[in-house]
């Protein structure tokens, strides 16, 4: 803003009595002043309003202008408290020294002056932090948020801070207590639509166009935007679409480190060699670890691969290291082993988030600690805790490992195609028959297992007559060798079923 901006500001009534030519400088400030001297309070680029109660002979015009001249002021604005008049002396003294006089009207308080000009003030250096904000987006800048918003911080005058749904902080102006990151977090999970205003703090989503909030981050700032000016609000739009690209640069999945971590977490659940393991682990600062904690999870109802990889990694925030792989559609990670119960602080973190859940089902489960040869067990125990996860009400259940039967434990170390062979020989000609007879072999079987080998009590949960089901459990011991009144063959079929 320039001096030559307050003559076109009508409610002021400003007029010109020296320095017409010299109303292109620029103007940073307003400051209210009585003292002779107050050059040692000024920076340069200051209105100095002034009522002249420091004027005691002629001679302090020459005093008092001079001290503004040599502090680099843009301008003076001045009413005489009791006439209204300026004093020649004043008015000779700011032609000399090239100092821009506006005579102040005497019913204008100088408090008013201030408010209109800071008013427009703030809403042209909007204008100009926009423009800065354009060009950085445009630029798409690797420095990150942080000179961003400390410019903001600076030049505006406004707190404001980027964070995740769960409360991390991405970037700041200033500090922000840990209790009101989390409260933030809660305020824009919860919210029914964005921006809002929740507890003097006014809270734009990201990229609420395109992602799920829950995998979106945000930016907060410090007051209610209900009071802010078309130009502020536009800079925080900006402010939010540079976040946008910075949230983007920050996701690792097409990086090179993010293409090893999906090999890693491949060659794991195939069974890879070790050989091809190790230096995977060591790229992606696993490797020597005292031991690994595996996570699996899935999401269902809305979550896109890329957002329940980004939900994930923000749950398990704050591990030494951390590898994420996306296969068919379930996220899988392998972080390493910590002292306390990693399940616990699983299930916190989740939770934190399930707000902005919405209608999706996340489902995590959690492995015990294994080493690196034992890194498929791992997985494989965390996707069977994942899945029994699936079978709970709540929308963001998790299941560790210490929930799981011993038998879930035992296979998750079997083999793959040992798995596969072991169900092949002993289900598949039960399915085969039933698609072509429908003779629902398998789910009778199934409830057979689960009524303990009770003739009666199986009857009833399939609603058959007992003969029924003493004719096609026969069939089943036909179609597979077995005799189901023998404990081994029982176990051989539920472990079977399992495995299915």
């Amino acid at each position: 803003m320039r001096l030559n901006a307050l003559l076109e500001m009508p409610e002021l009534g400003l007029s010109t009595i020296v320095g017409q030519d010299e109303l292109d400088r620029p103007l940073r400030w307003v400051v209210t002043t009585d003292l002779l001297d107050p050059g040692r309070y000024l920076t340069g680029g200051e209105l100095v309003l002034t009522g002249l109660i420091w004027r005691r002979t002629p001679a302090d015009s020459e005093t008092f202008v001079a001290a503004l001249a040599a502090a680099g002021v843009s301008g003076l604005g001045a009413c005489e408290a009791r006439s209204g008049d300026l004093p020649q002396d004043l008015i000779d003294a700011c032609r000399r020294h090239r100092v821009p006089l506006f005579h102040v009207p005497q019913a204008l308080g100088f408090a008013e002056v201030t408010e209109h000009i800071v008013r427009r003030l703030s809403g042209a250096r909007a204008s100009d932090v926009k423009a800065v904000l354009d060009r950085h987006r445009q630029l798409v800048s690797g420095a990150g948020l942080d000179p961003v918003l400390a410019m903001i911080g600076r030049d505006l005058g406004m707190r404001c801070w980027v964070l995740t749904p769960s409360g991390r902080l991405v970037s700041g102006s200033h500090t922000l207590p840990e209790s009101a990151a989390r409260d933030l977090a809660r305020a824009f999970l919860t919210a029914k639509r964005l921006p809002c205003v929740r507890g003097g703090y006014t809270i734009f989503p990201v990229d609420e166009q395109t992602t799920s909030r829950v995998a979106d981050w945000f930016v907060a700032f410090e007051g209610s935007f209900d009071d802010w000016s078309e130009e502020r609000r536009a800079m925080a739009g900006e402010l939010a679409a540079v976040a946008a690209l910075e949230k983007v640069r920050q996701d690792d999945r097409h990086s090179p480190e993010g293409r090893i971590a999906q090999e890693l977490v491949r060659l794991v659940m195939t069974d890879g060699r070790p050989s091809d393991i190790l230096p995977r682990l060591q790229v992606t600062g696993l490797a020597g670890a005292d031991g690994y904690v595996a996570v699996a999870a899935t999401a269902d109802g809305g979550l896109r691969p890329g957002e329940l990889r980004a939900v994930v990694k923000e749950i398990l925030y704050g591990s030494a290291a951390t590898v994420i792989g996306i296969v068919e559609g379930e996220a899988v990670a392998l972080v390493p082993a910590s002292e306390g119960d990693a399940t616990a602080r699983i299930r916190a973190a989740v939770h934190a988030l399930a707000p902005g859940l919405g209608g999706c089902h996340l489902t995590v489960g959690v492995s015990g600690t294994a080493q690196v040869t034992g890194l498929r067990g791992a997985v494989e125990e965390a996707r069977y805790a994942r899945r029994m996860a699936e079978g709970r009400a709540e929308p963001d259940a998790v299941v560790g490992h210490d929930e799981l039967a011993t038998h879930v434990l035992l296979l998750a170390s079997v083999p793959d195609d040992v798995r596969h062979m072991f169900r092949v020989r002993l289900l598949d000609p039960l399915r085969s028959y039933d698609q072509v007879h429908r003779a629902d072999l398998v789910r009778t079987l199934e409830a057979f297992l689960q009524c303990s080998g009770s003739w009666t009590k199986c009857a009833e949960l399939l609603h058959v007559h007992v003969n029924t089901l003493r004719y096609r459990i026969q069939r089943i011991q036909d179609l597979t060798g077995r005799d189901l009144s023998r404990l081994e063959d029982r176990v051989d079929f539920f472990l079977a079923l399992r495995l299915g």
